[in-house]
């Protein structure tokens, strides 16, 4: 992988965690409106609605980059969709992202070694 790949994997991750926020607030906000007189389920949905449409074109974006196979990429957008998912997502990103930097700094070690 090179650095490319890395930095879309790195901008998924990082919009991971507050979508999975924003969810986990958006079903807190969602009980409360049902039982009380607060109501920022509008507010929510919108900053929900927002960090979710960021997350679904940065997974197409690492998809498309990072070569997953189907259901590696179906794996990454169920975990978008779960509570807490979002949380193990960026946990697995960070983990990609960081070997597809020591692999793009290998190779540019190896091509300077050759040169």
């Amino acid at each position: 992988m090179d650095l490319k790949t890395a930095s879309s994997l790195h901008r998924l991750r990082l919009v991971s965690a507050p979508e999975a926020v924003s969810f986990l607030l958006l079903l807190v906000c969602s009980v409360l409106k049902r039982t009380t007189d607060f109501n920022a389920v509008p507010v929510m949905g919108a900053v929900h609605g927002v960090l979710f449409v960021l997350y679904v074109l940065f997974w197409l974006d690492a998809w498309n980059r990072a070569k997953w196979s189907l259901v590696t990429a179906a794996v990454y957008f169920a975990l978008s969709v779960i509570p807490f998912g979002g949380f193990y997502a960026d946990r697995k990103l960070k983990a990609e992202a960081e070997a597809a930097v020591a692999t793009s700094r290998a190779q540019a070690a190896e091509g300077a070694v050759k040169a």
